[in-house]
């Protein structure tokens, strides 16, 4: 069993928030006498919001990490369905439960953040102990909890976008690959993997995870027309309409200027192709103060077994070339235009390690 020094290493060794959750169970169910843990988020889409258990672990081993990114959402439960949960997180305050007897069983409910937070930063912590929990036990779930959140806003500064609140470039890099992780073994050591200097990481990836870029069209032109401040109004509005657009556990990015990703996962193309455009029309039909219309063009593709972030972009940036060539406000599919002949597959370019 680790020792608490070990799981605060291991708690602050992190890159990328996606592990953090997984990490303060391992650290929970090791260092204090409870039976089981999950870590509950609220998942948004199409305005409706319920639950999803990114991590449960069971002091007798097993248990299950979800990838937020490969979800059936309807099967979810609803908000309501698990009341002590919401009080808990609507009231931003610990709850207890005991639900045999004043010294039996019991469940805490530790709101992850007492901070105001969007959708898919609130959740709760649900610790089950077989009896009260003594002020050390306590002291030491809070203290990890502490450091957790600390560790959570560092890793939300230096991924997220000043501008517009999504996520940077950096953060493509670094989390292209572990949003496609399913299984609890390995997952953190998979998480350290580092490529050899000089080479990029790759990592083999389930099918039907998606990326596609997003451009605003004629931007340097609207730019010179309507000033940087009003371009940086317009760049935030596409943004939310972003957000409204796309799933709560969507990977949303700005790369900067005009430009816009999203990381997903989708079971078919099609279904891939009506997301884009559904944000294409709701950007198209969305007055921009002091600027009236506004379109984007987008380019798309299937995540690739051997894909690295530059490689799929590459495939992203033909694709919307294609698109603004062709009268803007489009979408393609860099797929769609393989199979119709319009160009061949994007040459890959250095250095390739499989594993």
């Amino acid at each position: 069993m680790a020792t608490l020094t070990e799981h605060l290493i291991k708690l602050t060794d992190h890159r990328e928030r996606d592990l953090l959750e997984l990490t303060l169970a391992k650290a929970l169910i090791d260092l204090v006498p409870i039976q089981r843990v999950v870590i509950a988020r609220v998942s948004t889409e199409d305005n409706e919001k319920r639950w999803l258990d990114i991590v449960s672990l069971d002091a007798r081993g097993g248990g299950k990490v979800v990838d937020p990114l490969r979800i059936d959402f309807q099967s979810l439960p609803r908000l309501e369905d698990a009341y002590d949960r919401l009080r808990s997180l609507r009231g931003r305050q610990e709850i207890e439960v005991a639900w045999a007897g004043d010294d039996g069983p019991r469940i805490y409910y530790i709101p992850l953040f007492v901070d105001s937070r969007a959708d898919d930063e609130q959740g709760v912590i649900e610790v089950h102990s077989a009896g009260v929990l003594a002020p050390e036990d306590r002291q030491t779930i809070e203290q990890l909890h502490h450091i957790y959140r600390n560790m959570y806003a560092l890793l939300a500064y230096s991924d997220r976008d000043a501008l517009t609140g999504l996520l940077n470039r950096k953060s493509l890099d670094d989390t292209f690959y572990s949003a496609v992780l399913e299984e609890l073994d390995g997952i953190l050591e998979d998480a350290k993997d580092e490529p050899a200097p000089g080479k990029e990481r790759r990592h083999r990836v389930p099918p039907n995870y998606w990326l596609g870029t997003i451009t605003i069209d004629n931007f340097h032109l609207l730019n010179d027309k309507h000033g940087h401040l009003i371009m940086e109004e317009v760049t935030l509005l596409v943004a939310r309409i972003m957000n409204s657009t796309f799933r709560t556990h969507d990977r949303l990015y700005r790369f900067g200027g005009e430009q816009f990703a999203v990381l997903f996962h989708c079971p078919e193309e099609a279904l891939a192709l009506g997301a884009f455009e559904r944000m294409r029309a709701n950007v198209e039909k969305f007055s921009f103060p002091q600027v009236g219309l506004v379109t984007v063009s987008a380019g798309f593709t299937r995540v690739l077994a051997d894909d690295s972030p530059s490689t799929a972009l590459e495939r992203t940036e033909q694709a919307i070339d294609f698109a603004q060539k062709n009268g803007r406000n489009k979408v393609c599919s860099h797929l769609d235009l393989v199979r119709r002949g319009l160009f061949g597959e994007v040459a890959r370019t250095g250095s390739v390690d499989v594993f």
